[in-house]
């Protein structure tokens, strides 16, 4: 009896290895920027609650100068560490508080650095950074 072979070519092989290297070619950028993205909430969640302590610290000493992290009782980064918090400005009446990208969120170079005021005014671009 003849039994035909059974098993691949390694022409089809290579075709297999060809489409799975293009799959991931286009599917791995997609995953990273989705990454940035979603570690992006980690920095607004970290300003919107440092926002929240400015606050509490303007109804407690009737003005902004002099808040920092360590005197809101907060450390400088943010709750998963991929952001490094700051007070921009703090005046009398006025705070800019700013969120930079620390570690792996450093290539972040659609938003970079997420900035909020005291009215509530967010940056760098609201509609792309803050949705």
């Amino acid at each position: 009896m003849n039994h035909p072979k059974q098993g691949f070519t390694l022409i089809e092989l290579m075709i297999v290895l060809a489409v799975i290297g293009i799959l991931t070619a286009i599917a791995y950028p997609t995953y990273q920027n989705h990454m940035i993205d979603s570690r992006r909430s980690d920095g607004q969640a970290a300003l919107l609650n440092m926002s929240s302590l400015m606050e509490s610290y303007f109804t407690e000493n009737n003005t902004y100068v002099g808040a920092n992290p360590t005197t809101l009782g907060i450390t400088n980064a943010s709750q998963q560490g991929y952001y490094t918090l700051s007070v921009t400005t703090a005046t009398a009446t006025a705070f800019t508080l700013s969120a930079a990208p620390a570690g792996v969120q450093t290539a972040d170079t659609t938003c970079g650095t997420l900035t909020i005021t005291n009215t509530n005014i967010k940056g760098p671009n609201p509609s792309t950074c803050w949705n």
